[in-house]
């Protein structure tokens, strides 16, 4: 898969039940190699392996180009160890909202505790309907990037968000 990628990110309620709302879930590792202007990483998902390179954000972090292709897991096992330190864990909930679907993120580890979910759009304004746990929009908020979580992770920013999130 290649294109533009446009996407919405927000932090997940904790006092709502978005696990009883999924049709599906996975488990996912993923980390990335250092690059230049752009984000490499590489993913097991379940029992398949990517590798996924991100252009630099556009639009205050809405939307930028995607490349990623299919590996086999042990290319993957490979790659793993040309990755920087810190690998982001965390299970994948696809919750379907309107015509989108949703994927609500459960971190483990450093993570722990941290819920954010994220609509894939066709256009920046396009408009959808939030499912009643959706809460604080962090489009553009670098602090909540899987690359960065890896590096600061979320026990650390714990405290800079409101209770309802922690």
């Amino acid at each position: 898969m290649s294109g533009m990628e446009i996407e919405r990110k927000f932090l997940v309620r904790k006092d709502r039940d978005y696990k009883g709302q999924a049709f599906a879930s996975s488990r996912i590792k993923q980390g990335y190699i250092a690059a230049k202007g752009a984000t490499v990483r590489v993913r097991l998902r379940d029992d398949k392996g990517y590798l996924t390179i991100k252009g630099p954000s556009m639009d205050g972090g809405l939307s930028r180009y995607e490349f990623e292709k299919e590996i086999t897991v042990e290319e993957a096992a490979q790659l793993f160890k040309l990755c920087a330190p810190g690998v982001i864990d965390k299970t994948r909930y696809l919750v379907h909202s309107g015509k989108h679907t949703f994927e609500v993120d459960e971190f483990y580890g450093e993570n722990e505790g941290l819920v954010m979910a994220e609509v894939e759009l066709g256009s920046a304004d396009e408009e959808f309907v939030k499912p009643d746990f959706i809460g604080l929009e962090v489009t553009g908020d670098s602090r909540f990037t899987n690359r960065s979580l890896r590096k600061i992770p979320f026990m650390l920013l714990r405290a800079t968000v409101p209770p309802e999130y922690r």
